[in-house]
């Protein structure tokens, strides 16, 4: 069976671009830069969120089940550079081709990162794969909406139909994950000026986190998984965590203890 790497991405304003694009020149600080765009946004749409290929990554985390091993982490390093960290991203899928699992990858994780790969001259072959070096990707590819290399776990369980949607801490919450932990993705570039790198990765892989968990209720609702496999899933992805000493694991178990999956217990 192929591994599965569920994935989620943390971006900020890609203020390099955005002073390409509307002729910026250094005596403008970053902060404004970004704030000019957010404004110009918002007259747009009525939203600060930026277009896709406007979104610099800033950390990409990682959870990987394969054979009987399970573990969470951020690629690369908190001084890495963009390219880094994409480049780190595709070169996982060329290893190991896993079932890539995702919440809103399809709307936002994976366009970004194909933008910015394509910025970056970056190499993505295996992820790119259609069928013609290897035919069985003729009929499950990650570019395929409705194959399953990909599965975007909020557009499945909306039934493909965007007014469907749910954000991915409220279904958490309700499956008795802990969900977010008092951060958001609204405070990431917040956190990023002031120099709040490792928070954000720490953020970013408690999001990684409970896609994993909703992936394996997910797959009890498919019957992939009977109750005591799923049980015994859940309790890797526990012992997992609990045997690491960062802080941010410490809360998540803490609030997750706290919930014990209510949904089972009731």
């Amino acid at each position: 069976m192929a591994p599965t790497l569920a994935f989620d991405i943390e971006t900020v304003p890609d203020i390099a671009g955005l002073r390409k694009l509307h002729g910026i020149g250094p005596e403008v600080g970053d902060n404004d830069v970004a704030q000019f765009a957010f404004a110009r946004r918002r007259v747009q749409n009525g939203t600060d969120f930026l277009p896709l290929h406007l979104h610099r990554v800033v950390a990409i985390s990682c959870a990987l089940r394969e054979r009987d091993t399970f573990k969470i982490w951020s690629l690369g390093s908190a001084a890495d550079g963009e390219a880094e960290l994409v480049a780190r991203f595709f070169d996982g899928i060329d290893k190991y081709t896993p079932q890539l699992v995702s919440w809103n990858g399809g709307g936002f994780d994976l366009p970004v990162l194909n933008y910015r790969a394509l910025l970056h001259g970056i190499s993505a072959a295996r992820f790119w794969e259609w069928g013609e070096d290897d035919r069985t990707f003729n009929y499950n590819n990650y570019i395929s909406r409705y194959h399953k290399r990909h599965m975007d776990l909020m557009d499945l369980m909306a039934f493909y139909s965007p007014r469907a949607n749910a954000p991915l801490d409220e279904v958490a919450k309700l499956c008795g994950f802990p969900g977010k932990l008092g951060f958001d993705g609204s405070e990431v570039w917040g956190a990023w000026q002031t120099g709040g790198i490792a928070g954000i990765r720490d953020y970013c892989e408690t999001d990684v986190a409970n896609t994993y968990l909703i992936f394996l209720r997910f797959q009890k609702l498919r019957g992939v998984l009977d109750e005591a496999q799923y049980r015994q899933e859940i309790e890797l992805v526990r012992t997992t965590l609990a045997r690491g000493c960062e802080k941010h694991w410490q809360e998540y178990l803490a609030a997750w203890t706290s919930e014990r999956e209510q949904r089972d217990d009731d």
